[in-house]
């Protein structure tokens, strides 16, 4: 888990006083001095924390590494390996943290680190998450202006195993929870979404993806505070409501969503201070109804999410557990997160004796437009709180998606949040279910295929009649083929007269009643159609690729 800073302009540190600043943060903190061991035989992860009496080198402590760069190629690569080489650390030796510093061009002689210099904070992901590091960031900052750390035992950065945790922790309440809220959920089944491709069962997943960012702007931004602010919800509540709306136009209609959602945060008090790694992956689940209106749909989002959130402790391990028939969750493949990106005056900056050293995000970019994600579909919600503006990021995985694909999808949600928030007055009581997904640069050629008007020279305007004008003219002329088939309009209207009387004495069809067709492109949807018209009913034509459900609701 790294994390790069750099200096600011003009400013400069010491690296004898940092490596002794940092020589006290690990003597303080236990996290950063356990060893971690699995016993086989007894099948149990072993934790040890190493004291004084086994410390036989303090330099041994943490890994101190030092390198130069002078292009952002070799830059990029020393990021890389940060990220990705597992053979940084060593649990079993209780190497668990590690400090890079990265030299522009040559190591200074003085030991003084300038602004084109960078440090990287690298830390094992089993012993040290995101919220700790604004504790790391505190102490870096009273360790290296005043040379001691004062030990406070609220703020001891220490690691317990999440385990003793649960013995301690009551898991009743929120196993009885969890089975509720999925009962009845198919977790073992994807998502409809509009891949270009499928990923077989034994096929390697590459991990790489598409990722497409697009900002809201100004005016956008305004509407989404607004909305949340006097509905009195949640930003990331209001976020996932959106995104619901979307997965369920995007899969055609289908109606039970589950997603899965990282949580960085501690929830319950006995946790907020406790140094160790206590992300967790829930699933979020949505049984929209299809006729409910984008306000009904918010509040139901808002009750569901602010619920999960009481439970989101419950390791994920368990929720599984509980469903021992499912192999394979499907929806851990589709992911939703919102971030609030940091100010300037946040945790973000530290200030060592005034040398103002800040991080430095950075992700592991693989080519243009290019990321690693372990997820197949993604929507991120970002709020940048220094402009206080919104943007969101899809991506979608290189396995499944074309990137062409991936553009728009991310155009088409851009162009659905238009819709809900530029004339909300006019879309918050209109029905889920009739929102557009059409971006507007498809709307246009979609209006000029749907231009079919045709001026016909007989003053009949039925097209069953203006069809027997046809057979009357032209009786033995081609009127419909396909492949190695053909019917003249004679024999056309043959098929269709036969089809027309079965409808009306066998199925007792009646003006204007609605009759519905399921059948691939063919001769017979060509008779069946006039079949239809001629019986006096109302066609309306569904597709057997359509998924099941989808088909039922159609008919409903």
């Amino acid at each position: 888990m790294p994390f790069a800073h750099s200096l600011q302009p003009g400013h400069i540190l010491s690296v004898k006083q940092l490596h002794q600043a940092l020589q006290l943060i690990v003597d303080k903190h236990l996290s950063l001095h356990t060893s971690l061991i699995f016993d086989a035989e007894m099948h149990l992860r072993m934790q040890r924390v190493i004291t004084h009496e086994d410390k036989n080198n303090k330099n041994n402590m943490f890994s101190i590494i030092e390198t130069t760069y002078e292009t952002h190629e070799q830059l990029y690569e020393i990021l890389h390996d940060e990220k990705r080489n597992p053979h940084l650390f060593d649990l079993a030796q209780r190497l668990v943290f590690r400090y890079h510093i990265i030299y522009y061009k040559q190591i200074s002689s003085n030991h003084l680190l300038s602004d084109k210099d960078l440090i990287i904070f690298n830390f094992h992901l089993a012993l040290f998450d995101i919220p700790s590091m604004k504790v790391f960031h505190h102490d870096l900052n009273q360790a290296y202006t005043t040379g001691q750390l004062l030990y406070d035992d609220n703020n001891n950065l220490r690691y317990l195993d999440y385990a003793v945790i649960e013995q301690q922790m009551s898991m009743t309440g929120a196993s009885m929870f969890w089975l509720d809220i999925l009962h009845d959920c198919e977790l073992d089944q994807s998502l409809s979404l509009p891949f270009d491709r499928y990923r077989l069962s034994n096929e390697h997943q590459t991990y790489l993806t598409t990722s497409i960012s697009i900002d809201f702007g100004q005016d956008l931004s305004h509407d989404f505070f607004i909305h949340a602010s006097s509905n009195n919800i949640s930003l990331e509540q209001l976020a996932f409501a959106i995104y619901f709306i979307f997965l369920f136009k995007l899969t055609n209609g289908q109606t039970d969503l589950c997603i899965a959602m990282n949580i960085n945060h501690r929830y319950r008090d006995e946790l907020k201070s406790i140094i160790g790694l206590f992300e967790n992956v829930i699933p979020l689940r949505c049984q929209l109804v299809p006729h409910w209106s984008f306000h009904q749909l918010r509040k139901y989002v808002h009750e569901t999410a602010k619920n999960i959130m009481n439970y989101s402790y419950f390791p994920l391990q368990r929720i599984l557990q509980q469903y021992p028939k499912v192999s394979k969750p499907s929806f851990l493949d589709i992911s939703f997160e919102c971030i609030s990106s940091m100010t300037k005056n946040d945790t973000n900056e530290i200030i060592p004796d005034d040398s103002q050293l800040s991080l430095v995000p950075f992700s592991l970019k693989i080519g243009e437009n290019e990321i690693m994600s372990n997820f197949d579909f993604i929507a991120s919600f970002q709020h940048n709180l220094d402009i206080n503006e919104l943007s969101f990021t899809i991506n979608g995985s290189l396995d499944l998606f074309n990137t062409e694909t991936v553009i728009k999808t991310a155009q088409r949600f851009h162009s659905m949040i238009n819709q809900l928030f530029i004339s909300m007055d006019s879309q918050i009581n209109k029905p889920i279910c009739e929102l557009s997904l059409i971006s507007p640069s498809e709307q246009l050629p979609s209006q000029s295929m749907n231009n079919t008007q045709v001026s016909f020279s007989s003053p009949l305007t039925c097209i069953h009649h203006e069809f027997v004008y046809q057979v009357m003219k032209y009786p033995r002329k081609l009127a419909v083929e396909l492949d190695e088939q053909s019917l003249t309009y004679c024999e056309l209207l043959h098929y269709v007269q036969v089809s027309s009387v079965t409808l009306l004495n066998e199925y007792h069809v009646f003006p204007g009643e609605i009759v519905c067709q399921c059948v691939e492109r063919s001769l017979s949807m060509v008779i069946g159609i006039m079949g239809i018209e001629m019986a006096g009913g109302v066609y309306c034509p569904l597709s057997p690729r359509d998924p099941q459900h989808r088909l039922h609701a159609l008919v409903e």
